[in-house]
């Protein structure tokens, strides 16, 4: 039983490790192992093998009557669908997202508010959302526009300006 718990406790620390030294051990081996650390054999797949292994060896033991083989069976069973399961979610994770960046062209349509006044020939500024993260930009507008007024994106002349006009409700 103690070997069982001793790979429990043993995975459970090379996982805390491999979080925190993330990287370390590819550098260490300077590229002779390319490759080999970013599928089935990353420290995080081989941390739930061995933790699940010892683990679930430990249970089998200690609370049936089988003996170290079959509970070494069982773990390692269990310590493969744990190793799978980690593979597979970290592949997900990582692609998670095309990773693209929003475009201030995606701007046309939205709506902000002004917060420096738009006069009838020159430009203010306007605060609106783009990627969900509140952004100022310069804005120019057919005739003035007061200040806290709700306007429009009609159209995103450059990254830094935009043309607005105001919300009739």
């Amino acid at each position: 039983m103690d070997l069982f718990l001793g790979l429990g406790i043993g995975g459970i620390v090379l996982l805390a490790g491999s979080l925190v030294f993330d990287g370390v051990l590819e550098g260490v081996f300077d590229g002779a192992l390319d490759g080999l650390f970013d599928g089935w054999l990353s420290l995080p797949v081989v941390a739930g093998f061995i933790s699940m292994l010892g683990f679930t060896g430990a249970i089998v033991l200690g609370t049936t009557g089988l003996g170290p083989g079959a509970a070494a069976a069982a773990g390692a069973a269990a310590g493969a669908g744990a190793g799978w399961s980690t593979y597979r979610m970290s592949r997900a994770l990582a692609r998670d997202g095309d990773g693209a960046a929003p475009h201030h062209g995606e701007l046309v349509g939205s709506a902000g508010t002004v917060v420096t006044a738009i006069p009838a020939d020159g430009y203010g500024e306007v605060l609106l959302r783009l990627g969900g993260q509140p952004v100022k930009y310069a804005a120019t507008a057919d005739g003035p526009v007061a200040l806290g007024a709700e306007v429009w994106v009609t159209r995103t002349p450059s990254s830094t300006s935009v043309g607005v006009r105001p919300v009739e409700r």
